[in-house]
């Protein structure tokens, strides 16, 4: 069963987005709080596929909870549920580890897409068991395990979100290679996505923060500009 965690504490808009999920074939867990969210996630083992957090929440905002879930769960699909659309809000929340996020008012059909996007990413990364082609790529100092979808960098793991894992597995599979943001748009989120660009960019900054020696000075995503990205390992 395709399982969604929403974290609302408007009831007309929790009423809303949980209606339409069912709709399209979703378990819906309701959650007015942090708290009683992070409670329901533990409850249920850990098996959730999707969670939806609106920011602004009494008690724990939407950022701790996104926090919060992602160091529980690393492939768990995470998309914000925001009624601002100030720049620094959506960076924030992909910094904390969202995957995705949804200006309100949004229209059912958006949401549900969305939804069903990061759901099919999610299924994938925790259903695939075999690799038909390399396990593992090195790339200088970095390996990247594709069975266990894992990263390290001298030996030592570097923690990944699914989103992450997939970009750079891309990264990978073309080394050296210039890639722009449409290519990784498509390739890791989907063509059917919805959403901006700048998804990519917030994504690399973190892949960044994650893997290089120097963030602000990197040697190994390297920006193409006007156009996008290329990875030397």
């Amino acid at each position: 069963m395709k399982r969604v965690l929403v974290c609302e504490d408007e009831a007309s808009i929790r009423e809303f987005v949980v209606i339409n999920l069912k709709r399209a074939g979703y378990e819906v867990l309701e959650a007015g709080s942090g708290e009683d969210a992070l409670k329901l996630f533990e409850e249920q083992g850990g098996s959730v596929d999707v969670a939806l957090l609106d920011i602004m929440l009494p008690g724990m905002d939407g950022f701790a909870v996104c926090r919060e879930l992602r160091q529980r769960d690393e492939t768990l699909g995470i998309i914000i549920l925001t009624a601002r659309t100030q720049e620094m809000e959506k960076v924030g929340g992909f910094m904390m580890g969202a995957d995705d996020y949804v200006t309100k008012p949004f229209s059912p059909s958006e949401l549900v897409a969305r939804v069903d996007a990061l759901h099919r990413r999610v299924a994938s990364a925790r259903n695939r068991k075999e690799v038909n082609y390399l396990e593992k790529i090195t790339s200088g100092d970095f390996v990247l395990d594709l069975r266990s979808r894992t990263l390290k960098k001298h030996g030592q793991p570097i923690e990944l979100t699914h989103v992450e894992f997939q970009i750079m597995e891309y990264f990978f599979s073309n080394p050296g290679k210039a890639l722009s943001r449409t290519d990784i748009l498509n390739r890791v989120w989907g063509e059917e996505y919805y959403g901006e660009e700048k998804i990519v960019d917030v994504n690399i900054r973190r892949l960044r923060m994650k893997i290089e020696d120097n963030p602000s000075e990197p040697r190994h995503i390297l920006t193409v500009w006007g156009m996008g990205y290329k990875w030397v390992g």
